[in-house]
């Protein structure tokens, strides 16, 4: 019983998650209360963190068995990867506008969320996805028990699905570019024969946007 709570809360809470970050909620709401948006993204933020927590007290509240745990050599190998994601974070970070990301830009500048011209980090030519990447080196490289693999099963499904929702998007605001660049670069695994080199991300970065 306890494992299907928490299934069902990360479910709502992604279905939140979406919902809010769809463009037509954003648009709708845009609609009626323009003013509104230049606080939307701090908002949203806001209330993902807040909604978070009753997630996380179903998962780490009570004690689980260990299903898994890397011991040894393992244990190195694990978390050495997942400290190589930790330091691919903080250096991608710097590719980011993180004033935007928490929505501070937004609501100093007075103006909502307007799509960047099209750019691609170092990560961003190695795989589409680079943060859902980091987050699933994160997650699968931990010690396992019941409610962790739930959540990992769970956060999983939703970077798949949420990473192709989020294409959507991508080429809606830049058409032609977004789709060569699907073309080339993987989504959320990266694979060795398939990358650009920074030649060729600064030449579809610099291709004029289209439809």
């Amino acid at each position: 019983m306890r494992l299907s709570a928490i299934a069902l809360a990360w479910l709502g809470y992604f279905l939140l998650h979406s919902v809010l970050a769809a463009s037509s909620v954003k648009a709708w709401v845009a609609g009626r209360w323009p003013q509104f948006m230049r606080g939307y993204r701090i908002l949203f933020n806001v209330l993902a963190t807040l909604t978070l927590i009753p997630v996380l007290w179903l998962v780490y509240g009570v004690e689980s068995n260990w299903l898994w745990q890397w011991r040894g050599a393992w244990a190195w190998l694990t978390n050495g990867i997942a400290l190589t994601a930790i330091l691919c974070l903080l250096v991608s970070g710097r590719s980011y506008d993180m004033g935007e990301f928490f929505g501070l830009r937004q609501l100093m500048a007075q103006c909502d969320d307007q799509p960047e011209s099209f750019t691609l980090s170092t990560l961003h030519r190695f795989v589409r996805h680079p943060w859902y990447c980091i987050g699933l080196i994160l997650i699968w490289t931990r010690d396992m028990n019941g409610p962790l693999l739930v959540s990992a099963l769970m956060i999983t499904a939703y970077f798949v699905i949420g990473s192709k929702l989020e294409e959507g998007k991508l080429i809606a605001s830049y058409g032609e570019n977004y789709r060569r660049y699907m073309a080339k670069v993987p989504g959320l695994i990266p694979l060795p024969w398939k990358y650009l080199t920074a030649g060729e991300a600064a030449a579809l970065m610099q291709r004029p946007e289209s439809p």
